[in-house]
């Protein structure tokens, strides 16, 4: 029956990571609640989707008026929710002295208060259901610091916490809380990222490096939350790089400064 179906919403459904968890959930059975700020990918995003009972919505996470407009849609829709997928946010490229106020504001106000808003609208109602899982994205810059995205991996490192902090809350309330930590894939990340077109040239070069690709990293994350794992590091490299972080991390530290003085030498050849 479709009322035994799970209800899932996703923000930044629209495209990349947001459409691929979109599709997979949607052939797990679930309904899927596709958000995203761009109205036309919401649509999109739905319309693809494998299965019935899906619906399209347009949001901006950054607003609380929207976000509760989204959450009334959802109350009224389905009732409530059985998985949130905190997915939307914005990449930021640039060291300290690089970036302004005004990115810093935006980056955090997208990639951490974004998460915060969903659960705050959505956690009571699974609180008072006694049953829910809640999955925020992070970043492996959340986790190990990289020189060059410093609005961006503060913001993630914030999200992290959130969920470390949530996780304790209510695990003993049924509702389970995890945090996914991926570095870069083959995706759009970069396409509306705060950055100039040299700096997005050379991290397109870097995802395309990548063995991973989005449909692996989602099918990676599905499996882990359906284990209701955590910590979710879907691609390949990263867990090794998190060991060396947490186990040896003047090494951890050595190889990020040596990453840096290439970056900085590679910029200043003709």
């Amino acid at each position: 029956m479709e009322t035994n179906r799970r209800r899932v919403l996703i923000t930044g459904a629209g495209s990349g990571l947001g459409l691929a968890l979109a599709h997979r959930y949607a052939r797990s059975g679930a309904r899927v609640a596709c958000v995203d700020i761009a109205v036309d990918r919401a649509e999109a995003a739905a319309s693809s989707l494998e299965g019935s009972g899906h619906f399209a919505h347009a949001a901006d996470v950054a607003d609380d008026a929207s976000m509760q407009a989204l959450y009334d849609r959802v109350q009224r829709e389905w009732g409530g929710l059985d998985v949130l997928v905190n997915n939307a946010g914005i990449a930021s490229v640039g060291a300290m002295v690089e970036t302004t106020m005004d990115e810093w504001r935006k980056v955090i106000e997208i990639d951490l208060f974004g998460v915060v808003r969903g659960c705050l609208l959505f956690l009571p109602g699974m609180l008072a259901a006694g049953r829910g899982q809640i999955l925020n994205t992070a970043s492996f810059a959340g986790l190990a610091g990289a020189p060059g995205i410093m609005s961006y991996g503060v913001a993630k490192a914030g999200v992290v916490m959130l969920s470390e902090q949530l996780r304790a809350e209510v695990d003993d309330q049924g509702i389970r809380v995890g945090v996914i930590c991926p570095a870069f894939f083959r995706t759009n990340l970069m396409d509306g990222a705060i950055a100039d077109e040299r700096t997005k040239a050379r991290v397109h070069k870097l995802m395309d490096k990548s063995p991973d690709t989005v449909d692996s990293v989602a099918d990676n994350i599905f499996a882990a939350a359906e284990r209701g794992q955590f910590m979710i590091i879907p691609t390949q490299r990263e867990p090794m790089y998190w060991r060396m972080k947490r186990w040896l991390p003047e090494m951890y530290f050595r190889k990020l400064r040596d990453t840096l003085k290439k970056r900085q030498s590679s910029r200043t050849k003709p």
